[in-house]
């Protein structure tokens, strides 16, 4: 498995102070943090002619070869300070403190040297991986003094090691480590930790998952505190290499902050075209590393495209999945899409017109059909007119049968209501003869 780093780094000149005597360079293959110390020019003088150096190892080593190349450069940068204040009476007692990380593959090689600290951040777990080089901390391991005194001891700020106008060989702390996928490490001056608690800072990592918004925050926090001292931060976070992709690669233009990057403008452009370009305002772009930007933000540009192309194809898709039915030039039709439009573009279009005219059908229906009816299929569509036109020839039905009724002739008079002759006949024959007729029997003679 191999890994990269994604990193940000910031830097204010916080509260107090009139110049920014921190420095800081954030690259692929390299992180350096330096914090300068010895006067207004000495200090911005130490710690950006340290990052410059350090800045040259930004690039693919062997793990073998990390340590050496560290202390090498360091060393270099260490007495090139020294015969600068020798030539300079002004730049006399300057110094820098200094953390270098370099990367080989998924190892981590780390020196130090002053009061400037690294962080480890694994899981919700918070490390200090670096030990001050401080007065102040050599009397706590030695149990002349407590934590608690330690906090606001009045000689905290008393540097024991740096680099710069000090006799004698420099002396580092040294180690290789394991780049530990999902870790998360910061590196910051004492104008951070010296106001902001170890707490306060493990709940910003924990909780700013963008490196650039995280940074920002761990500035406000310090400024917030009073920042009596310039404030410089540098996060990274080591990547799985099998889990990159175009959309959450991790940038490889390196990053200079503070004091340094005055340092790559005026006297190293050279150094810029080689690490690429160095994303800070104050620092100057060679016409070739812009060039090199160009392939990376075609790759965004056709990415959005892409996924702006593919929401677009799924919406359309899912519109040709809709039906409805409406009118279609006076008769009942069946649509594919749904009835709305965008700009000049309809989203439907007629799939059936049916014979069934919007006329024949019941008021009800009519009115129904004023506006479009929507279905989720075309089965469904197909289901719905069918509904219509059954309802239709049921009332045509009913039409016609009432109108049958209304044409035939009316009702002759029951027979029980009329006598036949021959029942006339009966009767008359029935009927007794009355007393004067000849078959009855003779009057008396008075």
């Amino acid at each position: 498995m191999s890994v990269q780093l994604r990193f940000a780094a910031r830097s204010d000149v916080g509260a107090v102070r009139k110049n920014n005597q921190d420095a800081g360079y954030a690259g692929p293959h390299l992180i350096v943090l330096a914090d300068g110390m010895g006067g207004a020019a000495g200090g911005d003088t130490a710690s950006s002619v340290t990052v410059s150096r350090l800045s040259e190892l930004d690039d693919i080593h062997r793990a073998d070869d990390l340590l050496p190349l560290l202390r090498e450069t360091v060393t270099e940068a260490h007495d090139e300070l020294v015969a600068m204040a020798e030539e300079d009476r002004s730049l006399k007692g300057m110094g820098t403190t200094c953390i270098a990380i370099m990367r080989s593959g998924n190892k981590l090689a780390m020196v130090h040297i002053g009061d400037s600290r690294a962080y480890q951040l694994r899981g919700d777990s918070l490390i200090q991986v670096t030990k001050d080089h401080t007065l102040v901390q050599y009397l706590l391991d030695h149990g002349q003094i407590t934590a608690e005194e330690a906090e606001n001891h009045p000689k905290k700020n008393v540097i024991m090691r740096a680099l710069g106008d000090t006799e004698g060989e420099v002396e580092l702390d040294e180690s290789i480590r394991e780049a530990v996928v999902g870790d998360r490490w910061l590196l910051c001056s004492d104008g951070l930790y010296g106001v902001v608690s170890n707490e306060t800072i493990a709940h910003t990592l924990l909780h700013y998952s963008n490196l650039e918004r995280c940074a920002d925050r761990l500035i406000e926090l310090a400024l917030a505190a009073g920042a009596p001292d310039n404030v410089t931060v540098i996060l990274f976070d080591v990547m799985d290499d099998r889990e990159i992709t175009t959309n959450n690669a991790p940038s490889t233009i390196p990053v200079v902050v503070g004091s340094a990057s005055a340092e790559f403008e005026d006297e190293n452009r050279s150094k810029v075209v080689r690490t690429g370009n160095v994303a800070d305002p104050n620092c100057t772009v060679d016409e070739e590393p812009r060039k090199r930007k160009w392939p990376a933000r075609l790759a965004v540009l056709i990415g959005v495209f892409v996924l702006l192309f593919g929401g677009l194809f799924g919406g359309w898709y899912w519109t040709q999945s809709q039906y409805y039915v409406y009118s279609a030039d006076g008769n009942v039709g069946i649509y594919r899409g749904i009835p709305q439009a965008i700009g000049p573009f309809e989203l439907s279009h007629l799939e059936e017109r049916t014979s069934l005219r919007i006329e024949d059908l019941t008021d009800t229906a009519q009115r129904r059909l004023e506006q479009p009816v929507t279905q989720s299929s075309r089965e469904d569509a197909e289901s719905f007119v069918s509904d219509l036109e059954q309802d239709f020839l049921r009332d045509q039905t009913v039409e016609n049968e009432e109108r049958k009724e209304s044409e035939d002739p009316t009702e002759s008079t029951s027979p029980s209501e009329t006598s036949s002759p021959s029942e006339s006949s009966s009767e008359d024959s029935t009927t007794p003869p009355s007393r004067g007729d000849s078959g009855g029997q003779p009057e008396e003679t008075p």
